[in-house]
């Protein structure tokens, strides 16, 4: 096979492979329902570094997006159970706001943003013991 085809072809299959296949960053499609939309802010809301202490707390945190994904406003906390001292209380409650916020600006759909500006939205965020071996 000629070079030039053979380089071709290899950009043809290069090409049909998926993104993560070549450990490159995988473009998701923007969000088109609400559905979506929760999925991705599920699968991105983690809490980086929660003190030991903390473990088992959990907040509710209320928000609200513009028509474009990015938050407008700020966050609130609705509700919290927080176990711990109180500084790992406030360790706790700032990275869930931070995991929050790292998620945001959502890439969504023209027609979405215009459903969902200045709704809001809760997300609960808990921190979790680990599972007891039986």
């Amino acid at each position: 096979m000629p070079r030039g085809a053979a380089r071709h072809r290899l950009r043809i299959l290069l090409a049909a492979l998926p993104l993560g296949v070549l450990g490159l960053p995988v473009q998701a499609a923007p969000a088109d329902t609400l559905a979506t939309l929760w999925t991705t802010l599920n699968a991105c809301v983690r809490l980086a570094d929660v003190p030991a202490p903390a473990l088992g707390s959990e907040v509710t945190v209320l928000f609200s997006l513009t028509r474009r994904g990015a938050l407008q406003g700020r966050p609130r906390i609705t509700h919290a159970k927080l176990a711990g001292r109180e500084g790992d209380q406030q360790a706790f409650v700032g990275e869930a706001l931070r995991a929050v916020s790292r998620c945001l600006p959502l890439d969504v759909t023209e027609g979405l943003g215009g459903a969902i500006a200045g709704r809001p939205f809760r997300i609960r965020i808990t921190s979790r013991r680990p599972e007891r071996a039986l």
